[in-house]
């Protein structure tokens, strides 16, 4: 939601400055534009020279240049910027905004800037408890500017610190989430993501190499356009980043069978992306099997198809999303799933397609309707292919 923006960062002089080219650097990986206001403090702990390199803009902190080449930057910067974000602001600027005084270049743009602004405040927790500083903060509010603080970040990075900057990729979720638009609202989501772990014996399973990257990444994308999500995950190393977003850990595939049917009932669409085991033992040892001479046969029986469950118990309200990862014969065994299944639509990836599939953060996919219609896309970052796939939601939502 930040691409083509056109972002003002404010550094002013606080240690959490060092964050400030990791945070444009993120930013611009969002397609966002971004030029830096500084004070003459915050370039004390970050470089001009590195902040030019990063953004590739050349940063603003003197309200007057030298005779001859005086050019009023805080106005023609006012104008360019879709929305300033001040990180880190100490309790200083924080106190400079809030009474109006502008003494210097990022505090007399804040005066000449009439657009959204941001605050991600940086200081000791003393100074952020002290009431001054909290009414200053209460009086900022109260003109419309959005405070970005670690209470966002804390699902996500378990951290917490009162008056400590949010971490910059917390800043990137906050402003991509505030940007976007709200076409789920109102609409609970659920999603399975991640694979399954069938046991053999107590260390032993039968896998499959999926990450989980697609299936969270669809889940922090229905969030962000305003739906309550519930996200059924395997085993996987990934966080969720948004307040939104109910997770339910599961290991097995009954395990995300049963917590899938339970939660079914209860929402407006599902998607299914997880990466489910077709077969599970017969029986599971009670004690680690060890190495005979003779070989080791296992007894295998089929796992219960989860989405094809769900598409028999949708109702009309009901959207019912599904994936499909092919080796060979890609299109037919898509389209023979989309309507064995009882699907709204499916997504298709093959595992043919370079950088597509498990282990990548791209993906190439296509995407096949009941209508007939199918939509080929390039390969993307797995967050935008789940931009596509919510798009496609949103789109059988409408009808």
């Amino acid at each position: 939601m930040l691409k083509d923006k056109k972002i003002l960062l404010g550094i002013s002089g606080g240690i959490a400055a060092y964050k400030c080219p990791e945070l444009i650097r993120q930013l611009m990986a969002q397609g966002a534009e971004v030029k830096v206001v500084a004070t003459k403090n915050g370039l004390e702990f970050v470089t001009p020279v590195t902040l030019q390199t990063v953004s590739r803009n050349r940063v603003y902190f003197e309200v007057f240049e030298p005779i001859g080449n005086f050019n009023p930057e805080h106005i023609s910067h006012a104008d360019w910027g879709d929305f300033l974000l001040v990180a880190p602001a100490t309790a200083n600027v924080i106190g400079k905004f809030a009474c109006g005084i502008a003494d210097d270049a990022l505090s007399t743009l804040f005066l000449a800037f009439d657009k959204k602004v941001f605050i991600a405040p940086a200081m000791n927790d003393k100074m952020y408890a002290n009431p001054i500083v909290q009414r200053n903060m209460q009086q900022l509010k109260s003109f419309g500017v959005q405070f970005i603080e670690p209470t966002y970040g804390e699902l996500a990075c378990g951290t917490t610190g009162k008056g400590r900057m949010e971490e910059p990729e917390n800043i990137v979720h906050f402003l991509d989430d505030f940007f976007a638009e709200k076409f789920l609202a109102g609409k609970k989501i659920l999603i399975t993501a991640g694979p399954t772990y069938e046991k053999i014996d107590p260390v032993r399973f039968i896998g499959n190499f999926s990450t989980g990257k697609m299936g969270f990444a669809l889940a922090e994308s229905c969030a962000r356009h305003g739906a309550e999500v519930i996200l059924i995950a395997g085993q996987v190393s990934l966080e969720t980043f948004h307040p939104n977003i109910r997770r339910i850990n599961v290991t097995s595939a009954a395990e995300m069978y049963n917590a899938a049917i339970q939660e079914f009932a209860n929402v407006d669409g599902a998607i299914m992306n997880a990466a489910v085991a077709d077969f599970t033992p017969e029986t599971v040892a009670e004690r680690k099997l060890k190495r005979e001479n003779e070989d080791l046969s296992l007894q295998l029986k089929p796992t219960v198809d989860i989405a094809a469950t769900l598409g028999a118990k949708k109702t009309e309200r009901q959207i019912l999303v599904g994936f499909a990862l092919e080796t060979d014969h890609e299109r037919e065994n898509a389209r023979e799933k989309l309507e064995k299944k009882n699907l709204d639509f499916i997504v298709l990836n093959s595992l043919r397609d370079p950088n597509s599939g498990f282990a990548c953060d791209t993906n190439k996919i296509s995407i096949f309707f009941q209508s007939g219609e199918v939509i080929d896309f390039q390969l993307k970052t797995k967050i935008e292919a789940a931009e596509d796939v919510v798009m496609a939601m949103a789109k059988v939502f409408s009808k």
